[in-house]
């Protein structure tokens, strides 16, 4: 989990850079995510992790804010299988041409 970027992140490398694609640029979308950001942080002790491809600024925001009802337990199950999905999209793309 640690290895990964904040959602909405501006230093971003690589595939995660192309995966936030959709998170947008504009100032407000980007103090809402480093504010919500922190809340989850805060409260989980690891950074938000959602596969964000194909996802606008929008569903995100109100995806992370959905999560923060959840209880430790579960959003760690939620986390995994975001990366799940982060992986998967990953390794198709290490074997597709």
């Amino acid at each position: 989990m640690a290895g990964h970027p904040r959602i909405g992140e501006r230093r971003l490398s690589g595939w995660s850079q192309a995966e936030q694609s959709g998170v947008g640029s504009d100032a407000e979308t980007a103090r809402a995510l480093r504010h919500a950001n922190a809340a989850y942080e805060e409260r989980f002790g690891h950074v938000f992790l959602i596969c964000a491809t194909g996802r606008g600024p929008a569903e995100i925001l109100a995806e992370l804010h959905r999560r923060m009802a959840n209880d430790p337990d579960a959003e760690r199950e939620v986390a995994a299988a975001e990366i799940g999905k982060i992986n998967a999209i990953r390794l198709r793309k290490l074997v597709t041409p």
